[in-house]
């Protein structure tokens, strides 16, 4: 078995046959495509879910890391100790397939929860946690292991190297991140080229990292979406690019860093109204967009195959050829994060990988009877903070997905609004939420600027698009009436998060207090109530 830093350190020294390989494996792609293999019968529908783990009880509680044993269950690995993941199956896009979905979903949450409850732990559903680790946040999130021929530094007197791919050169082990070689490359790739340390820097809070695992407080949900038309797949795609300032204004969730990140503050009550209110986005554009933008809006397609050549376009992270795995057990025992071993475009899978884009196009999945099978084309909707509930969680999936296919449906001018103003919109909704100027062309063709224009159409075409899928309106109402009422109240879990800091301030508490308090309480309803909208 290959050991990890030498892992690492091959994937630093770079290698042109993964591009080469990339580059081949593309053109064998594309011409499946043209040849309609990726055509399909029906629509379906996944998700992601990504989840955090604490310790202890109301405002004493503690980011903690989540037990082996957890994942013999339903939950798989993520990038950090703490963090943990969720799938549901593709099933079709229809209302058995939505059902299908949340009875998943719930089912493999409740099984996790039971796992962790068992080393005390509680398994959150939340965008960020407002707490720190028992050690402290820096301490935890910049933990390192400094790697050479014949030595092995702690990180205790906190060493800034930048690490290389000679054999001479020093690797960065984190130690509080999962052990993954392709984690360990990505994150010794990033620290290189920010030439040994990260800076991340949020409205109240500046700090530098010796590692990516600051990302690691940030989960999410990711509704997936295939297209069984491949023909009409960037109009998908170029649409979803456009929802993404109201449907993240609609599920923001993520305004606080753990308390101890923000250090001594003069006027907390100043740092809560200016906080972002999906920090999230920061942390992963920040951690990896060291001399280029990897984490970024995606450019438009006007061709199926474009899906296909900016993957191919993009800067290659950390690369690594199939061979250097040597069997699926060295694939299985050091949770490798690759492509399906057994994938003919093993390399491009692997680099499709490290394409973030807010939206993504992913060319095969996995089979659904009576809808597709492997090769197929589905929409990654990435920009979702995970929400409090389930029902919130499916509950912002089927409106993406229905609001996809109902613009669709009707041809919706709404593809014409320019993508400088989609990508304005979107950064405007991360920063302010549903005050945000959100940027939208109506039914009419009008161009506006109107919120309640805006969430007015937003959820009539996801409605329209549901219903066309086969989703029954009782259906449609249990799940949208939920996200829907956030836009009558003008609350969304960050606006809620931010008044009951602002209450607790008010009583007295200092700013990391009051950010306990909080996420105490959010811990107890997103526990104890059905969904978001019963909290307000």
């Amino acid at each position: 078995m290959t050991d990890h830093e030498s892992l690492v350190r091959r994937s630093l020294a770079g290698t042109d046959a993964f591009d080469e390989r990339v580059r081949a494996q593309a053109d064998r792609l594309t011409d499946a495509l043209a040849d309609g293999a990726f055509d399909n019968e029906a629509a379906t529908l996944g998700l992601e879910l990504e989840v955090y783990a604490l310790a202890g009880d109301g405002a004493d509680r503690t980011l903690a890391p989540i037990p082996d044993d957890v994942y013999e269950g339903p939950a798989d690995k993520e990038l950090g100790l703490h963090n943990a993941e969720l799938n549901a199956a593709p099933s079709e896009f229809d209302d058995e397939g939505v059902a299908a979905q949340a009875a998943e979903i719930e089912s493999d949450l409740a099984a996790t929860r039971e796992r962790a409850r068992e080393h005390g732990l509680e398994i959150v559903l939340d965008a960020m946690p407002a707490v720190a680790p028992a050690e402290g946040t820096h301490a935890y999130l910049d933990d390192v292991t400094v790697h050479g021929p014949g030595r092995q530094d702690t990180g205790s007197d906190h060493p800034v190297v930048v690490p290389g791919g000679d054999p001479d050169d020093p690797v960065l082990v984190a130690r509080n991140m999962r052990k993954d070689p392709r984690y360990g490359a990505l994150d010794n790739v990033a620290v290189r080229r920010a030439g040994g340390e990260i800076d991340f820097s949020v409205p109240g809070a500046e700090t530098g990292y010796r590692t990516i695992l600051f990302e690691s407080l940030a989960t999410s949900i990711q509704p997936h979406v295939q297209v069984p038309d491949t023909d009409s797949f960037p109009r998908y795609h170029n649409l979803a690019t456009r929802t993404l300032g109201p449907l993240v204004a609609l599920a923001a969730n993520s305004p606080f860093l753990p308390g101890d990140c923000y250090g001594d503050v003069d006027d907390p009550e100043r740092l809560v109204d200016e906080t972002h209110h999906e920090l999230r986005i920061a942390a992963f554009e920040q951690s990896m967009n060291q001399r280029c933008r990897k984490v970024r809006v995606p450019d438009d397609l006007d061709d199926p195959a474009e899906a296909l050549e900016h993957v191919v376009a993009d800067d290659s992270f950390a690369p690594f050829l199939r061979e250097w795995i040597e069997d699926e057990d060295d694939l299985e025992e050091e949770g490798q994060k690759g492509g399906d071993p057994t994938s003919a475009a093993w390399e491009f899978d692997y680099k499709r990988g490290t394409f973030w884009r807010w939206v993504r196009g992913v060319a095969g999945g996995t089979a659904v009877d009576g809808a597709c099978d492997q090769r197929s084309l589905r929409i990654e909707y990435r920009p979702l903070p995970t929400q409090p509930t389930v029902r919130d969680i499916v509950g912002l999936q089927v409106l993406t997905a229905g609001l996809l296919e109902g613009l669709v449906a009707v041809d919706h001018p709404l593809a014409e609004l320019s993508w400088d103003d989609a990508e304005r919109s979107f950064y405007g909704a991360v920063e302010d939420g549903l005050d945000a100027e959100l940027a939208w062309v109506t039914a009419d063709g009008e161009r506006t600027d109107d919120s309640d224009e805006v969430f007015a159409e937003v959820f009539e075409y996801a409605r329209r698009g549901l219903a066309e899928q086969g989703v029954d309106e009782a259906t449609r109402d249990r799940y949208l009436d939920p996200i829907e009422a956030r836009w009558g109240a003008g609350v969304t879990p960050s606006a809620w998060k931010k008044e009951r800091a602002r209450e607790h301030l008010a009583d007295g508490a200092d700013l990391e207090e009051a950010l306990a308090r909080m996420q105490g309480e959010y811990v107890e309803l997103s526990r104890g109530r059905e969904h978001f909208a019963e909290w307000i």
